[in-house]
């Protein structure tokens, strides 16, 4: 008897311990979990959607400093290049421009960074800038490794400038020449690409800053120089004699230049994307600088549309308003005013025909999606 009492009072202990273990094991649970969040959570971190898209990450830091931070340059006439009164001008500065105008409604609130070429990819890895407009050549390994490229915004080629008495009259002539080239660009890896193709042999004369390379050119340092054809078109519009220089009538290469942004902000990247299709748009649809509050107005559903006057097409999920893009084509104008004004017949640095850069529509390959 006294055995079965002791036996059932064992049995009683061990149920209670193993309820009071299964109970403290219920409380830990959600203690372990707790601190598992802890541990995969930021700082600051809600769950959600990333803040990129929620309209935060870039864009909200541009709205919140109030100015844009570019990269470009001040050195390349048509470009990016310093007027008599020391402000940035060019093709390139107005892009940022642009996108200023629409983000925060000041197309002078960008801070412009002047960049060497082996800069570039740098900045965008670290985001040191919020958008990089520099004559940027779109590569896949650059799309892979330094940011996401919008839409290319000036087709080029690269090409060689000679100085007219060195008596060369084709490429077939270059074997055992000394050529002058920018380091850490697709300018540096075509030169080698193309003699070796060849079966020729030079002699790289290389410098990191541009206008090195330049100086050394016409200080007859190298027989020939190369760059992109509008490169070179520009820096030779600057040379003392400028009909002593002559750029060969050959292309080597593709040279997609287009704006680039830091990886990792899906929203950021649609909205330099977004500003830079309206340029396009724009233009397609004669909407200029001068007319695009008259064209509010229009009959023409396509433009009033593109001036955010007819339904919400992407405005609101990019943090901007309806009339962003209004006010970016009243910064700097359309596309074709933008070229113009550095490189058109009259333009401001030098005369370089469109070619390539004609919208699609005049046998160009100057082209945005629809707006809509």
């Amino acid at each position: 008897m006294r055995k079965s009492i002791a036996l059932l009072t064992l049995l009683v202990a061990f149920s209670l311990l193993l309820a009071a273990c299964g109970a403290a094991e219920e409380t830990a649970a959600p203690a372990e979990a707790t601190e598992a969040m802890e541990m995969t959570e930021e700082p600051g971190e809600t769950e959600g959607p990333a803040p990129a898209a929620q309209g935060g990450g870039i864009l909200d830091k541009v709205k919140s400093s109030g100015k844009l931070i570019c990269g470009g340059r001040t050195d390349l006439a048509g470009f990016g290049m310093l007027d008599a009164d020391g402000n940035n001008e060019g093709f390139d500065v107005d892009l940022c421009r642009a996108v200023a105008a629409a983000v925060l409604g000041d197309p002078t609130a960008i801070e412009l960074v002047p960049l060497t070429a082996a800069d570039r990819g740098p900045v965008l890895q670290t985001a040191e800038v919020d958008m990089l407009s520099r004559n940027v050549t779109w590569t896949a390994s650059r799309e892979a490794q330094w940011g996401n490229f919008t839409t290319t915004m000036f087709f080029d080629g690269q090409g060689f400038m000679i100085t007219k008495d060195s008596g060369i009259t084709s490429t077939d002539e270059f074997d055992g020449a000394t050529v002058c080239v920018t380091s850490g660009t697709t300018t540096e890896q075509n030169l080698s690409d193309f003699f070796r193709q060849n079966g020729m042999s030079y002699e790289a004369v290389i410098f990191e800053d541009t206008s090195a390379v330049y100086a050394a050119y016409e200080e007859g340092r190298c027989d020939v120089t190369t760059s992109d054809k509008s490169q070179l078109a520009s820096v030779r519009s600057g040379f003392a004699d400028p009909d002593a220089h002559i750029i060969l009538d050959i292309t080597i290469s593709k040279e997609p230049l287009t704006p680039v942004v830091p990886h990792g902000d899906d929203t950021w990247y649609d909205t330099v994307n977004i500003v830079m299709f309206a340029l396009i748009n724009a233009e397609e649809l004669g909407v200029t600088q001068d007319n695009v509050e008259a064209m509010k107005t229009s009959d023409n559903i396509k433009v009033l549309r593109l001036l955010g006057q007819e339904g919400d097409w992407g405005y609101s999920d990019l943090g901007l308003d309806a009339d962003a893009l209004a006010r970016a084509i009243a910064a700097v104008g359309n596309y074709g005013e933008i070229y113009d004004r550095y490189m058109g017949p009259n333009g401001k640095s030098f005369t370089l025909p469109r070619g390539p850069n004609n919208l699609w529509t005049n046998g160009g390959l100057i082209y945005a999606p629809p707006v809509k």
